[in-house]
């Protein structure tokens, strides 16, 4: 470029003619010429990339590719491929890069495979939609190593996002979840968007069809929000709450979180989802909490009365003096053998009546063949039989939280 200034200005500034400026330069006159009126000299792209060495077999490379168009995605050409049947089945003696060159270029007209998947910039609404999904992670409870499921929901507009963890994803946690999610944001989004999750989806049918779980339904209309669910395979659909599960995981729970329980590592989670959102993301002016202040007010207000998030169980008592219900075992005083109990399960809770009177009261117990067994339901009964008093099993679990004798 400085011998185009040069040549410019001594021309129409000093008077110097074309001659004496390709003597000056060494440029030829034509270049010179070029550079006078304005036309820069330079690499100029090709209209058309010719391959010499290749033009023979772009007729076979071609038809090799329009027949992927109706083979597996999987069972496709590759370029490598390509090269190695020329090279073997007809005698191509050129270079790999030549091959891989015209491939990419021939795939793209052919509209096979893009090596990048392009996506429709998308600006929300302001408290309309939000991306639920669920994540898997370690935590260490009362000193035990427990795996735990935990719900995220993050709002498209702002950001903000709640996690909150349970020790499994069934429907009932999943309905919990989502009142506290509620209550955090300070309403209810109009569109909620998930995968085809079976706890809300029992069959995907084609296209955007999907038959819904009955508790799903009533669950949705209570709460007057519109289910959107992702294509199977998908998750880039929902890639914000995708990339929320991801941060979650790195920032919330690492190191490994510990707590005495799980309500208390919930609220250190929540603690940490509340400071969430000083920042601004990409391609925004304001921070993650100015944009969670405005979207508030278009909220869908939550219900008055709460949705009744219960499971209710008719069980006889047996003789073991428990009530056995979602294949776990849950103590009554032992005088209730044989009786017909009413179980109620909360997420975390079970309680037990009898006749309208509350015998017991349990924590929840998610794994299989479990027993939650009350000392007390049993020990009138262990003093008529005192033999049985070190073989007991309610005193065998009782004995392990037994404070150390100085």
């Amino acid at each position: 470029m400085d011998q185009y200034e040069f040549v410019r200005t001594a021309h129409r500034n000093y008077g110097k003619n074309i001659s004496e400026l390709a003597r000056m330069t060494g440029h030829s006159r034509n270049t010179v010429k070029k550079a006078i009126c304005g036309e820069p000299w330079g690499y100029k792209e090709r209209k058309q990339q010719s391959f010499p060495v290749l033009g023979s077999y772009l007729p076979i490379i071609t038809e090799w590719l329009k027949k992927d168009k109706e083979q597996p995605k999987k069972q496709r050409h590759t370029a490598r491929r390509v090269y190695n049947r020329l090279r073997v089945e007809h005698g191509y003696t050129g270079g790999e890069s030549t091959v891989r060159r015209y491939v990419r270029m021939a795939r793209l007209e052919l509209g096979l495979d893009p090596s990048t998947q392009a996506f429709i910039p998308c600006e929300p609404d302001a408290g309309r939609e939000a991306e639920v999904d669920w994540g898997t992670t370690t935590a260490v409870l009362a000193g035990e190593t427990v795996r735990l499921k935990f719900f995220c929901m993050r709002s498209k507009y702002s950001g903000k996002h709640f996690v909150r963890l349970y020790p499994c994803e069934r429907q009932q946690a999943f309905f919990y979840a989502h009142i506290k999610a509620f209550d955090f944001f300070g309403g209810i989004f109009p569109v909620l968007i998930y995968d085809n999750l079976t706890t809300a989806v029992q069959k995907v049918l084609q296209g955007r069809g999907r038959i819904e779980q009955d508790g799903f339904r009533k669950f949705k209309a209570f709460h007057n929000f519109e289910a959107r669910f992702c294509n199977p395979a998908s998750g880039h659909e929902k890639g914000g709450v995708e990339g929320l599960v991801g941060f979650a995981r790195r920032n919330y729970m690492v190191p490994v979180p510990e707590a005495a329980n799980l309500e208390e590592l919930n609220y250190q989670i929540l603690r940490q989802c509340l400071d969430y959102g000083s920042h601004t993301m990409a391609g925004r002016s304001q921070s993650v909490d100015t944009l969670y202040a405005e979207e508030r007010g278009h909220l869908l207000a939550a219900p008055e009365a709460t949705y009744s998030n219960i499971q209710l169980h008719d069980v006889r008592d047996d003789k073991y003096a428990t009530a056995m219900v979602d294949k776990n075992r849950y103590s009554v005083p032992w005088r209730y053998v044989g009786c017909k109990l009413k179980v109620i399960l909360y997420v975390a809770r079970v309680e037990i009546f009898f006749g309208g009177k509350r015998l017991a009261v349990h924590e929840r117990l998610y794994a299989n063949n479990k027993w939650s067994l009350t000392p007390d339901h049993y020990l009138e009964l262990i003093q008529q039989r005192p033999m049985s008093f070190n073989s007991a099993r309610p005193i065998r679990q009782w004995r392990e939280h037994w404070p150390d004798v100085a």
